[in-house]
Parts: structure tokens; sequence; C-alpha cells
């Protein structure tokens, strides 16, 4: 598939990744609050470096997994009912609740973007989740695991997350201010987001069965 593709799935996925409100993003729009936009984006690049070498990580985990077909199939399975149990949650179980707000500590651009480095080494979440994506995506012949497509893949992830954390450093206000009706939008969102994965992973299964 043409490397252009390629980019803007690893983007589209890494949105996908970014969207629920969590530790990463709202820090980058509080900061962005507290210290000016400069500094949440100082932190958003470094986050977006860490993004690179654990997408990295991902893609080389998923290449080795790649000929271990018997450890996918389980791993398919397991990702399947998370999904699963997420869409659930979502839809049916999430209530909105209200967030303490955190008052970020004055600190330098540099000192932020270091923030962002160890905030985003912290959070694991994206290994898994860019090594099942990238299994899925070659499964379906999508994505060959040579350096090329591997690279293209990983730079999409980095942009995806980049462009959501600028979004909620710029539109954090109108996030913050959500009624109880809009947040319970965005778990349905949420949840219909999880849900269409768990069907093309069921489907996957399925097919390869």
């Amino acid at each position: 598939m043409n490397i252009t593709v390629i980019f803007f799935l690893g983007m589209i996925i890494a949105l996908v990744g970014v969207i629920p409100p969590g530790l990463l993003n709202m820090t980058a729009a509080k900061i962005s609050l507290k210290e000016g936009h400069v500094r949440g984006v100082m932190f958003s690049i470094g986050v977006c470096v860490i993004v690179f070498l654990q997408t990295y990580i991902a893609a080389m985990f998923a290449r080795y997994l790649t000929n271990h077909q018997d450890v996918v199939e389980v791993l398919q399975r397991v990702a399947l009912v998370i999904f699963v149990l997420i869409t659930v949650y979502y839809l049916l179980i999430a209530k909105a609740t209200s967030k303490t707000e955190i008052d970020p500590q004055s600190k330098s651009k540099h000192s932020r973007f270091f923030h962002g480095l160890l905030l985003s080494a912290i959070n694991v979440f994206p290994i898994p989740y860019q090594a099942y994506m990238t299994i899925t995506l070659a499964s379906f012949g999508w994505l060959e695991f040579n350096r090329t497509m591997i690279i293209s893949y990983v730079s999409g992830a980095v942009c995806g997350t980049f462009v959501m954390l600028y979004m909620y450093i710029f539109f954090f206000d109108k996030i913050k201010n959500k009624n109880l009706t809009s947040q319970k939008n965005m778990n349905y969102i949420i949840g219909s987001i999880t849900g269409i994965i768990a069907i093309v992973t069921l489907i996957n299964i399925l097919t390869e069965s």
C-alpha cells in the first residue's frame, strides 16, 4: 500500500487513541491554560518524542508476532474481549464526573519538554495498542513490515498524537465547560469507536478461522 495512505492510517489510529481525556492531553491543556500555549506545545513535543519510540517498538514487536501466528490469535481474542468491555463501559456504565483541577507549577519551556518526556514514558498504553493495530493492518495486507512503511506509519502516529494534543490545548475551555449531556455524548463517541474496533477484530478472527 502507498506510504502516504499508511501515514494517514497511523495518524487516524493515533488520534483515536488520544481522544479520550487522559493524563497527557489534560495535562497539556492545563499547562496551556496556566502558563501559555507555548509551554503546552513544548510539553506536547516531549510527549511525541516518546510516542515515536513507543510506536516504533510496537511495530517491531508486531513484526515479531506475525511470525508466531498462534500468539497473534490469542492476542486478538484478548483484545476483542477488552474492546467489548470498554464499549459496554462507555455506552452503558460510564457517567460524567467532574475532575479535580490541578494547578501546574510554573516551569520553563525546556522543563515542560522534559515533563512531557517523563509522563509519556510512564504511559505505556501506546505500545500494546499500536502493536495490536499494526498487526491488524498487516493481517489485511495494508501494512508491510519494511523500514519505509514502518517509519511512515510511526510518523503518522506522532503527527496524530500531536494534532489531538494541540486540539486539547486550544479548545480546552469548551471541553472543560461542557455540560452533562455533552460529556455523555463524548462517552457515546468513545464507545462507538471501540465498538467499531471490536467488530473489525471479530471479523478478522472469523475470516482467519
